[in-house]
């Protein structure tokens, strides 16, 4: 656009500063639902896993495994996860219920609105490159479970 400045600045600063707005508005859409981005992201991947560990789920969301445990009991208190216990020496098995499913549902069409409202200014094309390019960045390990995640609209 004309007097625009468009290669100046640092890409990653930049992104930061995105990145901090639209977790802002992401978080926002999310309350709406019940959820924050951590109980959306821990239910997404046991949505696909319910056989991930809290180490598993902690280590994709990048913070702690006490952290995660005070995560998934929230999600318990929603009724949004259910812990099955099999027996001495296995691990607990974590489970998304219908209300998480539910919720899970509700959070993705916030999403769906918010990618709407925000990148409605960019054609098919742009939009698709924009995704390739962001999910060049993102790490290995969570890779292939947010493409599952886009795929089935979860």
């Amino acid at each position: 656009m004309a007097g625009e400045r468009t290669g100046g600045g640092s890409v990653a600063l930049m992104m930061v500063a995105a990145g901090r707005a639209l977790t802002r508005r992401v978080e926002d859409e999310l309350a709406t639902v019940g959820l924050t981005l951590r109980h959306y992201g821990a239910l997404a991947h046991l949505s696909h896993r319910p056989d991930l560990s809290y180490s598993d789920l902690a280590r994709r969301a990048g913070i702690t495994s006490q952290s995660m445990h005070a995560t998934v009991r929230a999600l318990e208190a929603q009724g949004a996860v259910q812990r099955t216990l099999p027996g001495h020496g296995h691990a607990a098995r974590l489970e998304v219920t219908e209300h998480g499913k539910q919720l899970l549902a509700e959070a993705s069409a916030a999403a769906e609105r918010l990618d709407q409202e925000l990148f409605s200014g960019l054609n098919e094309q742009d939009r698709d490159a924009l995704r390739v390019g962001l999910m060049a960045l993102v790490p290995a390990q969570v890779r292939g479970s947010a493409q599952t995640s886009d795929s089935d609209g979860s």
